[in-house]
């Protein structure tokens, strides 16, 4: 699913997220094996990152829309030129 900033602020404050944040990671990181207790959703605005959950990979890109349930493990893998994405985070 691909939208602009906007669509995405106000689909997250119609489904009580709060304000979302911009997180930017390296070029080639990764963050293993881990989970949070909150549910992120995230819009990708520049790079790529890749979301394993249940040994299921998935590549997401700048307009990419990407979910991650609270408490859910999964490992994340940054591209080339790093990612740096809007998420909302709802406990």
């Amino acid at each position: 699913m691909t939208l602009d900033v906007g669509e995405f602020r106000k689909g997250l404050l119609k489904e009580g997220f709060p304000e979302p944040v911009e997180v930017m990671r390296a070029a080639n990181g990764s963050l293993d094996l881990h989970s949070h207790p909150f549910e992120a959703r995230a819009l990708v605005l520049e790079g790529e990152i890749q979301i394993e959950i249940d040994g299921i990979g998935r590549t997401y890109s700048a307009g990419d829309i990407f979910q991650v349930p609270a408490n859910r493990m999964h490992s994340e893998r940054y591209g080339p030129t790093g990612v740096k994405y809007l998420v909302g985070r709802k406990s």
